[in-house]
């Protein structure tokens, strides 16, 4: 079988990936796009989209945003709440601009669909389903890729094939450290009860998943995104079996057995890995670029790596678009998409790294509910960092923030 020739090989079709070729749509480039599976597929992960994934769909293609907008199976999401070890819990809106606005949580079998079969529509963009690679060379010229279906060759690959990437084992040096590394599972449910009215994801952080936590995401027609994440490294040393601690969370813990009281699961659970962003990764290299999971670019403290993957898909495309007009594809050339990357995540990487420890302290979690409840300051600095990156840094980092948490007073009124 003749090898088929492109400009750019992309491996994985999810989020990274299929972002990383719309980004090349009208680029003049021959795209691949390289998928073991075939589309719709499901994606083991929690569902939720926040505002800037809505975001980076419009900024990579209007009619993409507009297709988000008429998807049917999403339901709307204003905020999050969290629960603490001792059942506190405090309810934080999502805001946007100043503006009360809200995320979604729509099943990745139905997400990731919409944008492979986007990035199919367009004329540069071949898509191959069904297709594993198995082994990839590179020599001075290109990359050369074999794989189940036949063989393809460009002069450069993308590496977005996810956590266990393929072309990250092959050509970069990223090894699996369980201290950066979480173990999550996710099971659907029918029946949940007692969700809020305005859609609230719920984080809880019990003191036997510290450092990580369970979630109930609502979905529509009455389901539910049911998981829990913590990290590797406690897992092995704890010997910790999440499914059992799952299943008797869900059974017995107080907060949860009354509302799991006539829900059923639509399914058994399914675990997967997560490589946190907690440390920077060589992410490129001569002739390859890795994106999304493969990259290691999920937040440490929440597990969200789809806006992450989106945005990395289409920084990958910008340099693929800059290696084909210079006609470099050195290792040296590339690494400009390795800075911007860490320019653009590594802030709120390194923010969400100390939130990630602080959870490790369940006293600390239960104080902090109990005060943002009673002392509208607190509160209202817990509902600003929801928004803002920068106010998330300024505010969990500075020791007065503690002290206020610590010493203020258990009441506050309104100032008129």
């Amino acid at each position: 079988m003749d090898t088929q020739q492109f400009d750019v090989i992309i491996a994985g079709a999810g989020p990274a990936g299929s972002s990383c070729a719309i980004s090349l749509a009208n680029s003049g480039l021959t795209v691949a796009l390289v998928d073991k599976a075939a589309f719709p597929r499901d994606k083991t992960c929690g569902d939720a989209l926040g505002i800037d994934v809505i975001n980076q769909l419009s900024r990579m293609s209007e009619e993409l945003g507009e297709k988000f907008k008429l998807l049917q199976n999403k339901s709307a999401s204003y905020g999050i709440k969290v629960f603490s070890a001792d059942h506190s819990s405090i309810a934080i809106p999502l805001y946007h601009n100043g503006i009360k606005s809200c995320g979604y949580v729509v099943p990745r079998m139905e997400f990731d669909n919409l944008l492979f079969q986007h990035a199919k529509e367009q004329s540069n963009i071949h898509c191959f389903e069904n297709t594993a690679i198995e082994k990839i060379e590179k020599n001075k010229d290109a990359v050369i890729v074999t794989t189940n279906n036949g063989s393809l060759q460009a002069s450069i690959i993308v590496g977005a094939d996810g956590a266990h990437s393929v072309v990250a084992k092959q050509l970069s040096d990223i090894t699996v450290d369980k201290g950066h590394y979480c173990a999550g599972l996710r099971i659907y449910y029918e029946g949940v009860a007692n969700f809020e009215q305005d859609g609230l994801i719920e984080l809880h952080f019990f003191k036997e998943l510290a450092p990580g936590y369970l979630w109930l995401f609502p979905l529509a027609d009455n389901k539910a995104n049911v998981g829990i994440g913590m990290l590797s490294s406690v897992v092995s040393k704890n010997k910790v079996n999440l499914k059992e601690t799952l299943q008797q969370l869900i059974a017995t813990h107080p907060g949860l057995k009354e509302r799991f009281a006539n829900a059923h699961p639509l399914e058994t659970v399914k675990g997967y890995g997560l490589p946190l962003g907690s440390i920077k990764r060589n992410i490129s290299g001569e002739r390859f670029i890795l994106a999304g999971d493969a990259a290691g670019l999920i937040d440490p403290f929440t597990g969200e790596g789809i806006a992450n993957s989106i945005r990395s898909g289409r920084f990958a495309a910008r340099q693929v678009l800059a290696c084909n007009q210079a006609n470099n594809y050195s290792a040296s050339f590339i690494k400009k998409y390795d800075k911007e990357i860490y320019k653009a995540m590594w802030k709120e990487f390194k923010l969400s790294s100390l939130l990630q420890k602080l959870s490790t302290y369940p006293r600390l979690c239960n104080i902090i509910v109990k005060k943002a409840n009673s002392a509208i300051y607190i509160r209202k600095q817990l509902e600003e960092s929801l928004a803002s990156i920068d106010k998330r840094k300024s505010l969990f980092s500075n020791p007065k923030f503690y002290l206020k948490v610590f010493f203020s007073p258990s009441k506050q009124k309104n100032a008129n």
